[in-house]
């Protein structure tokens, strides 16, 4: 049976894991409603847990899903928040890790940024919104993906995120998908590609190359067609 009170759900277990990605899903702005692994929002980052785990097969990762105990953010309370850094502390010893976020998830991901393991962050069409915090991710990578016909989340204060965490993480960037929507759902492989691309360079950025042109990391991200 699995253990229900755990926020850490292995998807991909190495017998001696060298670094991990964690995956975070969607959720709402306010719900007190249940998480479950059934939901459209965690369905949807199956694709991304088979890219990335089959870009790094040969790594040692790990590859795990975070859950949620409720929906929603909950205003203050950032409830997602906490479950991250729940799971972060059932890792088995200190790795080197990367937090792959999707909208709710992908806030989520830049708060528990700070966690002394992460290495990382990547946001999926991320609820970045203004004033979004950013000084804790000092000497962190930080890479956002995100839709040009996104109507959720908006792609405006996704790239102001980014260019305010140029000030204090080791690098930041963003690369606009051409025609992507809020759900991914529009050049599906584009997003898994790419995105799988970014983890496995985060993670071994010496020995992998980076899928995105330095004009990401540039003023106003790189348009990806």
């Amino acid at each position: 049976m699995p253990d229900m009170t755990a926020h850490l759900v292995p998807l991909r277990r190495p017998a001696r894991p060298r670094a991990a990605v964690l995956v975070l899903h969607g959720g709402r702005a306010s719900s007190e409603s249940p998480a479950r692994p059934w939901q459209l929002a965690a369905l949807r980052m199956d694709p991304f847990v088979r890219a990335v785990a089959a870009a790094s097969a040969d790594r040692d990762v790990l590859v795990a899903r975070v859950r949620y105990r409720l929906r929603g953010w909950n205003g203050e309370r950032a409830d997602p928040v906490r479950d991250v850094r729940r799971a972060l502390g059932e890792l088995s010893g200190p790795l080197p890790v990367v937090l792959l976020g999707h909208s709710m998830g992908g806030r989520a991901a830049l708060r528990a940024g700070g966690h002394p393991w992460v290495r990382g962050v990547v946001g999926l069409a991320p609820w970045w919104p203004a004033g979004e915090p950013v000084t804790q991710l000092a000497g962190r990578y930080v890479v956002a993906l995100h839709g040009d016909r996104d109507r959720v989340t908006s792609l405006a204060e996704t790239a102001d995120c980014v260019r305010r965490a140029r000030g204090t993480a080791a690098r930041a960037g963003l690369a606009v998908v051409g025609g992507g929507d809020h759900a991914m759902l529009n050049r599906p492989r584009l997003w898994h590609r790419t995105a799988s691309a970014v983890v496995a360079h985060l993670l071994d950025p010496d020995g992998t190359p980076d899928p995105l042109p330095p004009a990401s990391y540039g003023k106003d991200g790189f348009p990806l067609q």
